[in-house]
């Protein structure tokens, strides 16, 4: 299967955005933690139909004119995981939930800790929103991307939603 790849600047830092042929198989923020390495076989594409649609739709993102994304997505992770992070694209743009509760939307309630660990190896960061996800006392906790960025991330959505919690952006 043939992987391609580009790097793109946002917000947050520099984008590793990676595709197959149909969909997104991951987004790294560059300076954080579980960055694959680019490989030698990977192929750079900055005009591959996947990825510009991605590109697009982060863009769109960041300017406040995307609460929710469109783009095909492929992670790769074990059954558990792929759980945690389809209960990660329900939490609606602009909200938290604490791990706790992400438990209990899997139908896990015990598993607080396996998923605060699956969100740690979500693989399409932003595109899968586990930034929205905080300690049950409210407090900023881990993300992959660093701290800095989630906040970054929530104050993004925050300035984006209106008094009555709906979204501002434009379509």
């Amino acid at each position: 299967m043939k992987i391609f790849y580009l790097h793109h600047p946002c917000p947050v830092g520099e984008l590793l955005i990676v595709s197959n042929d149909q969909a997104i198989t991951a987004v790294h923020i560059t300076h954080g933690k579980y960055v694959p390495t680019v490989e030698s076989g990977w192929t750079p594409t900055p005009n591959h139909p996947v990825l510009k649609q991605a590109q697009r739709e982060l863009d769109d993102y960041f300017n406040g004119r995307l609460q929710s994304f469109g783009v095909a997505i492929d992670p790769v992770g074990t059954t558990f995981q792929k759980s945690a992070w389809a209960a990660l694209t329900q939490i609606p743009f602009g909200e938290t939930r604490t791990y706790a509760e992400q438990a209990v939307a899997i139908g896990r309630p015990r598993a607080t800790r396996a998923v605060g660990a699956a969100n740690g190896k979500n693989p399409i960061s932003i595109i899968v929103p586990c930034h929205r996800v905080i300690g049950g006392d409210g407090s900023m906790t881990g993300f992959a991307g660093g701290l800095d960025a989630k906040r970054t991330l929530l104050g993004l959505e925050a300035r984006h939603r209106t008094a009555s919690g709906q979204f501002s952006g434009l379509f």
